[in-house]
């Protein structure tokens, strides 16, 4: 049972991007639930038409202006959290320029789109930036992740400089660095996977088998972390990853 204290993030304006699902649709509905103002936005708006108690918006962060426009509506943030990301299956010989291109669009580029966005509604407020990243990267190499890796390691690293940027300030950025997570994201990859491992129950237990807890993460493990960063409770932490990996860093 997921336990959420509802006054935690009473009064917080909160924005969220790749809401539609998986973790970003955790990190929405945990954020909600513990008092936030939720602001969910996802490139594709029809994933949003079932979210309740959240203002829902179609942004797609890889488009610099698109970003710029959106939050220039907000006069404060008090949270962002950007979930945006995609996984490129495949070694640095399986990579295309296109490939790389596509990688670092979506996952790095998009997170400096919004983070150069938001800070500026956040300065001085004493707000909470947390990125989505991943161990895959500058954490740990993980076989056929070159292109994700390098991203997701830029995206800690974005991180980090923000945070140094900003502390003076009372602004606060981290990461969190989830293992393997059960999303549909995931699920796709276990099926694009099924005719290299014979079926899609062992392309499954290849995912489980690197995670040394025995299960994947669920993408309420991941909101939980997320909810603690943005919290008040989390005033310590800046330039911090957090792992919610199961053991796979131990």
């Amino acid at each position: 049972m997921t336990t959420t204290n509802a006054e935690r993030l009473a009064g917080k304006v909160a924005v969220v991007t790749a809401a539609g699902q998986g973790i970003g649709r955790a990190v929405a509905e945990r954020l909600k639930a513990e008092g936030a103002q939720v602001f969910a936005t996802d490139l594709q708006a029809d994933l949003l038409s079932d979210a309740e108690g959240m203002q829902t918006g179609q942004l797609d962060a890889t488009d610099h202006a698109a970003v710029q426009a959106y939050f220039a509506g907000f006069e404060r943030v008090d949270v962002l959290v950007h979930a945006v990301g995609y996984v490129h299956q495949g070694t640095i010989e399986d990579c295309s320029p296109e490939d790389w291109r596509r990688s670092m669009s979506i996952t790095l580029d998009s997170a400096y789109n919004v983070l150069a966005a938001a800070v500026p509604k956040m300065r001085g407020a004493g707000g909470s930036i947390v990125t989505i990243a991943s161990v895959a990267g500058s954490i740990k190499g993980l076989p056929k992740r070159v292109a994700y890796g390098a991203a997701k390691a830029g995206v800690i690293g974005l991180t980090k400089a923000v945070a140094a940027d900003y502390v003076a300030e009372g602004l606060r950025c981290n990461a969190v660095c989830p293992g393997t997570v059960d999303t549909p994201s995931m699920r796709e990859r276990v099926t694009e996977l099924t005719e290299q491992f014979g079926s899609y129950e062992k392309a499954w237990e290849f995912f489980i088998s690197r995670q040394p807890t025995g299960r994947l993460g669920t993408a309420d493990d991941v909101a939980a972390a997320v909810a603690f960063l943005a919290s008040d409770e989390s005033l310590l932490f800046t330039g911090q990853t957090l792992q919610p990996d199961g053991g796979i860093t131990i």
